[in-house]
Parts: structure tokens; sequence; C-alpha cells
């Protein structure tokens, strides 16, 4: 399901009109990156977590060249499902 089928489906099932509702999404979308990017998690009950996680350091190998680099620690965005949302696509 891409994004436009999402619009779609929340204007058919509300009546919104599709440009509201993709404003709507979009804005949605935007206050959660940004929220991320300032290093805050988002709770959504029901629903599920986005949540921001550390990689440790790491040392990683370049097989052709036969050399190592170190891979500093870093942080990428994650999304964990609740157990109520974890039930239903059981």
């Amino acid at each position: 399901m891409t994004k436009a089928d999402i619009v779609n489906e929340i204007s058919r099932s509300t009546g919104l009109e599709k440009a509201a509702v993709l404003t709507t999404v979009e804005s949605f979308m935007k206050i959660i990156k940004d929220t991320m990017a300032e290093g805050e998690n988002v709770y959504l009950r029901g629903f599920g977590s986005f949540i921001i996680k550390t990689r440790k350091e790491k040392t990683a190998r370049n097989i052709s060249k036969g050399t190592t680099l170190i891979i500093p620690e870093h942080k990428i965005p994650a999304f964990k499902p609740s157990k109520v949302f974890l039930e239903e696509v059981k």
C-alpha cells in the first residue's frame, strides 16, 4: 500500500477531500520525522512506537581489498508495533 492508497482509503471512508487528507497525512509524517530528528521517540497507543536505536561502533571488513574499517556508533529509526497491532496481524 502506498501513501496515495492510504489517502484514497481515508478519503473514501471519511468523505473528506483527497487534498485535505493528503495534507494531513504529510503533516503527520513530517511531525514524526522532525520529532525523531530532535532525538525523541513517538508513542501511538494501540499502534506502536517510532523509536531511535543506537548502533554500537563496529569493525567491518572489505574482503576484496583485505582492509578493515571502523563504523562509528550511529542512530537509526525503528518501529516497534504494539501488542494489539501484533495480535491483529497474526
